[in-house]
């Protein structure tokens, strides 16, 4: 008998450490429903990116981000967490994903920040890039996205009608005041269970990071801030010439 306890309890030290690896992982050491881990792909080189046209879709505003800010964005004008512009993967946390619920984007001291909320508990996969062309799925079709730069954001699996999941009936455009770095966010679609959006960056191609947080399960994108114009400078009056003290001589 004591042989089949030492059996049973090494049975049970050796499932400990799987149960522990399932946990989000939080690198500010607060909750679970901290960021979940982000993996960066260099990019190939890439041929300039062209023009985009600007969105047909009516402009919907949408409001600041409801999150509360993380530890780091107290950080002032800049930028306060590490980013770059190499494409963005990272791995979800579970199969029972939601469908998306909600997108809105707002602007914040050194960056601004998309959030792709889900009705799941756990949190998709993503894949997120720069991209010369944004190309709509399945149409194949070129999506009109405001901005200098599109960053393609891809969640993999996401659930959809076919699921039995409400559709996402959000805007499909959204623009939100005051931002420096994000021109629009487009909802292209879902589709196969991978929802596509694209983010148009205004000055060319910002540096960006990805990260996943829980309850709600959200995918998050933030874009470091262009600077903003600077003001003009008004024009001088002109100085009037200086009076002399000396006598005009008589002509």
């Amino acid at each position: 008998m004591s042989s089949v306890r030492r059996a049973a309890a090494v049975a049970v030290a050796l499932m400990l450490p799987l149960s522990t690896a399932a946990c989000t992982l939080d690198p500010y050491g607060t909750s679970s429903s901290g960021p979940t881990a982000t993996t960066r792909v260099p990019a190939p080189p890439s041929s300039p990116t062209p023009s985009v046209t600007p969105s047909t879709v009516s402009e919907t505003m949408s409001p600041a981000p409801d999150e509360s800010r993380t530890p780091d964005d107290a950080a002032g004008d800049t930028l306060p967490f590490p980013a770059d512009t190499a494409r963005a993967t990272g791995q979800g946390t579970g199969e029972e994903v939601g469908t998306l619920v909600d997108l809105r984007v707002g602007a914040h001291d050194a960056f601004d920040r998309v959030v792709l909320q889900l009705d799941g508990p756990d949190i998709p996969g993503w894949d997120v890039s720069y991209v010369d062309t944004p190309v709509g799925d399945p149409s194949g079709a070129q999506v009109d996205v405001a901005g200098d730069a599109v960053l393609q954001v891809l969640l993999h699996p996401v659930a959809y009608p076919e699921d039995g999941s409400a559709p996402y009936d959000g805007p499909q455009s959204i623009r939100s005041p005051g931002t420096h770095a994000v021109d629009e966010v487009v909802m292209s679609s879902i589709f196969e269970g991978q929802l596509q959006v694209f983010i148009g960056v205004q000055a060319g191609r910002r540096p960006f990071r990805v990260y996943g947080m829980s309850d709600p399960s959200r995918v998050v994108i933030e874009v470091a801030a262009a600077s903003p114009p600077a003001s003009p400078t008004p024009a001088a009056s002109p100085t009037p010439p200086e009076a002399s003290s000396s006598p005009v001589p008589a002509g």
